[in-house]
């Protein structure tokens, strides 16, 4: 195999998880008064940035703010975004966590060709692990219980370790396996993954069915996309550096 290990994001990549997502911000929204009729496409839009950033893309796209400048929203540091009320934001934010996680595998399924993706890597001797800027709590929950035996390692987003799309959790990951980030390859479906992977000096591969068109990927000069988890596998073993 080209590569000796492979960091997967999880929301579009892995798992769709659009659909549980979607449901637990519209409950949040209508608990605290807001708009909550949103579709699956609103919360493909809304996530991937953290569920703080979700929540404020949420309220920006009831206020009005161009779709095409909803994803402008969201920083490594949860910034303030003019406009939008801090402490209803963190009102909304305390409702949505716990009712996400209670009710985070309601209709989540994953990804076409996943589950065998993983076991064929793993016989391969590929390490494998996923990392997500979901809560960490979520994030191996999910993992056991759609993956189980699946990952090597599985992190979310933790106190103390800054979130996608700086390198921390993965260079956490690479230190944990053993394995330089040029050994290693990152596959993921939005633009803060393509960030993470330049971040971390990893090659990446970006699948085209997840939360983002692979238009917009492309736009950011995104290069080697999979359309198949068998396209990510053979990927994986000849390899996809440009």
């Amino acid at each position: 195999m080209f590569y000796k290990a492979a960091i997967f994001d999880m929301d579009g990549t892995i798992l769709n998880t659009a659909p549980d997502l979607t449901a637990a911000m519209n409950y949040a929204m209508k608990v605290h008064g807001h708009r909550h009729d949103y579709v699956n496409a609103d919360g493909c839009l809304f996530f991937g940035s953290g569920a703080h950033t979700a929540v404020q893309r949420a309220l920006a796209l009831e206020a009005g703010m161009d779709r095409d400048k909803i994803l402008q929203i969201g920083s490594a540091e949860n910034g303030e975004v003019p406009g939008i009320d801090e402490s209803e934001v963190l009102e909304i934010l305390a409702t949505y966590s716990p009712y996400y996680k209670a009710h985070n595998a309601i209709d989540t399924k994953p990804y076409d060709g996943i589950t065998d993706l993983l076991k064929d890597l793993r016989a391969a001797g590929v390490k494998t692990a996923v990392v997500s800027n979901k809560p960490d709590n979520s994030v191996v929950q999910l993992a056991a219980d759609y993956f189980d035996g699946g990952f090597d390692l599985a992190i979310g987003e933790t106190e103390g370790i800054a979130r996608k799309p700086a390198p921390d959790m993965n260079f956490l990951i690479l230190n944990k396996l053993g394995i330089r980030a040029e050994d290693a390859v990152y596959i993921g479906d939005t633009e803060i993954d393509f960030a993470t992977a330049a971040n971390t000096g990893m090659d990446l591969i970006m699948v085209d069915w997840g939360f983002r068109p692979r238009a917009q990927l492309e736009a950011l000069g995104a290069k080697v996309f999979a359309s198949t988890a068998q396209e990510v596998f053979e990927l994986i073993r000849d390899g996809c550096r440009s």
